[in-house]
């Protein structure tokens, strides 16, 4: 009986969905379900409906790393009807147990302890740094050209490894929003069939501290006051430039915050850095150091700072929907991964650079970064608290062939991955929950605890043993064991000290300043001169404005300026340094895949012109939103914003395919964004979507009417600006324009 109320619940949900398809054009990302909804309540039991087509869980593992053979659905809810967590079915779940319908509640009501019970355990302590997350599925297929510098398996030639990556923000709790300046961390677990590895980096390649023992230091400074709890998920307070202006080191990090990196536009557009120098050995036992980098397909690109502060009251969650949305659509984002190799001597220095100190980069004119392989995201997490909010990044997962070196702030994590998890995930056995188990045959005598999933079996978790015949067995090269490189530790006294190779804290950030267009030049001044004036002491403007002035006069003067200080004199011989024009992200193309574009439509548009434009542009990979007076239809076309619903945040190129009279609704006191409408034309919201297209540089077109908004705008004959007989032809000309991601000069630089 059950499977046939389940097969005609499939069916009906299979002939709605063929009816809405038509309609709706699925191409479009967002729908929260796998099916649509029925208007009346379903009634007739059936099975629970499949994951979304971008959606995926982890592989169906036991605890000790065997495969099942089950689908992954195996791990979620099963049959069609209620029950507890036992498996009883219950006939009620709206109503608790009383003596009568007036009386109390009884305490045998079952159901409702458990029930309460677990709503009350939900939460788990969300993580001290890197709290606001988003999580995706993927595959990565090496090259194999890392196979002569490193043993490790899942980097030889076509071997194709499944990944679960996890992007966040450092500072913010889990419900702030994406879009703050902030660093991005890009964590990548990589499910080899050597053992886990966990590539834990972020979207910068250098780090605050040089040493583990100042991380509580810096997070403490940069996360909000302690006695009133703001302001949250930046570094725009006293305590942060406090704490950087007194600890000098930290001033290439807080340059690359302040830079354009800080507010990345998707994560699909961010680079990845695992910040530290590791040790690599391939099979001849030979070595050399390396740095990781994640190199994006689509370009490093950011957002502007207006787009910024607009999307964190718009739509805070902007970045993890980019994501999800862009692998529903099939734009799977994609990351080339490449190393910097060093060769491995004492000194463990190049270029005159210290390997082991990570406030330093090594420019990849010096270094060139060599691709190993290909990452790509292809599916969503079924569910978010068991996936992203439970994944589990250690950098001390290692698979054979890479190791550790002796970076003070990497041998400090080592301890600190492990520990954080004990109170995060209840127990020393977090590895065996689903996201985290391992793809290798785990046989690690380590016994009960907390949440044990494992069922072990055997009478000698201990070595040596023969009760059990003598497993688990040592391994050797032959079977691929983990290389713990035989490095000669150099005799030397006891010290809290670093090499004296770590105290220039000046130079590099000056290179990084140097290395930018004058547009990033002056990015990083307003970020620098917002933030500071944040800060209500005057003391602490001073004394970062000496650290400005120790890297390049002009920041300092232009920084000065705005705070209306006096600018300082350098204290430190300004650095001799070369550019690196890898650092800049102004100055390329880049493909478009996955892009959104804005369709301005109106009821007198010629309709059949823009479903031609609207298929053009899902025909090159991206996704078009048409906006329009009202939700619904317009003529046969699905509307996707309104304008009272629609801002230009959300899109990276606007079409104008009408020029649409204000709405019913465009009144100033229905609609904070309309603005006066009483003698318009054209609808305000309208011309505020066109504004502020055009002050984020972005790429506008209009054809027909809609060519009069740009005239209304008082943008016509602009860079960046275009006009055409068809839409095809402005889309042509308009992609064009997407490919350096912004029309650069539209931005005024106060600074060469």
């Amino acid at each position: 009986m059950s499977s046939n109320f389940a097969k005609a619940a499939k069916n009906a949900v299979d002939a709605a969905a063929e009816k809405v398809a038509d309609v709706l054009a699925p191409e479009v990302p967002g729908a929260p379900g796998s099916a649509p909804p029925t208007v009346a309540e379903p009634t007739t039991p059936h099975d629970p409906l499949p994951p979304g087509k971008e959606q995926g869980a982890p592989e169906t593992r036991t605890p000790t790393g065997a495969r099942t053979g089950a689908p992954s659905t195996a791990n979620g809810q099963q049959g069609a009807f209620l029950t507890t967590s036992q498996g009883a079915r219950l006939r009620d779940t709206d109503h608790s147990l009383k003596a009568g319908p007036r009386g109390p509640v009884l305490l045998q009501d079952h159901h409702l302890r458990e029930k309460i019970t677990h709503f009350d355990h939900e939460r788990i302590p969300e993580r001290v740094v890197h709290a606001r997350g988003a999580g995706a599925h993927g595959v990565f297929t090496a090259y194999g050209t890392a196979e002569g510098v490193t043993r490790a398996g899942f980097l030889k030639k076509g071997r194709e490894t499944d990944v679960f990556v996890r992007f966040s923000t450092v500072l913010g709790s889990r419900g702030s929003a994406d879009t703050v300046r902030d660093t991005r961390g890009f964590a990548t677990k990589f499910y080899t069939d050597e053992g886990t590895f966990d590539l834990v980096g972020n979207n910068m390649p250098v780090f605050f501290i040089q040493d583990a023992i100042k991380f509580p230091d810096v997070i403490h400074a940069g996360k909000p006051h302690p006695d009133r709890e703001i302001p949250q998920a930046q570094s725009a307070h006293d305590t942060f430039w406090d704490f950087v202006s007194l600890h000098t080191e930290a001033q290439h990090h807080t340059m690359w915050n302040m830079s354009d990196r800080g507010i990345p536009r998707s994560f699909r557009t961010m680079e990845g850095f695992g910040v530290h120098s590791f040790r690599l050995v391939n099979s001849a036992g030979e070595t050399v150091l390396a740095k990781f980098h994640w190199k994006p397909r689509l370009g490093v690109h950011s957002l502007v700072w207006e787009e910024a502060q607009l999307l964190g009251g718009i739509d805070p969650d902007f970045h993890r929907r980019d994501l999800y949305d862009a692998i529903e659509a099939g734009a799977y984002p994609e990351w080339e991964l490449g190393i910097q190799v060093f060769p491995d001597i004492p000194e463990e220095t190049f270029a005159g650079i210290d390997l082991l100190d990570p406030t330093k980069i090594v420019p990849e004119e010096l270094a060139p970064v060599q691709p190993v392989g290909k990452l790509m995201l292809n599916r969503t997490p079924t569910n978010f608290f068991a996936e992203t909010e439970q994944v589990a990044f250690h950098v001390g997962h290692l698979p054979p062939g890479i190791d550790v070196t002796n970076d003070p702030l990497l041998q400090g994590r080592l301890f600190s991955y492990v520990d954080t998890q004990l109170t995060r995930l209840g127990g020393p056995n977090f590895s065996q929950i689903p996201i985290n188990r391992p793809h290798a045959a785990v046989n690690d005598m380590l016994r009960d605890g907390f949440h044990q999933d494992a069922v072990h079996a055997g009478v000698a978790p201990y070595r040596p043993n023969s009760l059990d015949g003598g497993n688990p067995f040592p391994a050797g090269d032959a079977e691929h064991a983990f290389v713990d490189v035989p490095v000669t530790v150099a005799e030397a006294p006891k010290v809290r000290a670093n090499s004296a190779s770590f105290d220039d804290h000046h130079s590099q950030a000056r290179l990084f300043w140097l290395s930018m267009s004058p547009v990033e030049k002056e990015h990083i001044v307003r970020a620098y001169t917002f933030e500071l004036g944040k800060c209500y002491h005057q003391a602490i403007k001073e004394r970062q404005l000496q650290s400005l002035a120790n890297i390049d006069p002009v920041l300092c003067a232009q920084v000065a300026t705005g705070l209306g200080l006096p600018a300082p004199e350098p204290t430190v011989p300004l650095a001799d340094v070369a550019p690196s024009p890898a650092l800049s992200q102004v100055g390329r193309q880049w493909p478009t895949d996955g892009r959104t574009i804005g369709i301005v439509v109106g009821p007198d548009s010629d309709l059949d012109g823009v479903g031609q434009v609207r298929r053009e542009v899902f025909a090159v990979g991206m996704v078009p939103l048409l906006i329009a007076p009202h939700g619904g239809m317009v003529g046969d076309l699905p509307v996707q914003r309104t304008f009272a619903t629609g801002r230009s945040v959300e899109f990276d190129a606007l079409l104008l395919a009408a020029a649409p009279a204000p709405a019913p609704d465009a009144l100033p006191a229905s609609d904070a964004k309309a603005g006066a409408a009483d003698s318009a034309s054209v609808d305000p919201r309208v011309l505020l979507l066109v504004q502020e297209c055009w002050r984020h540089a972005k790429a506008v077109g209009a054809w027909g009417a809609g060519v009069t908004v740009l005239d209304q705008a008082g943008v016509t004959g602009t860079p960046g600006v275009v006009t055409g007989d068809s839409g095809t032809e402005v889309l042509t000309a308009v992609r064009q324009l997407m490919t350096a991601h912004r029309v650069w000069e539209r931005f005024p630089a106060s600074v060469a």
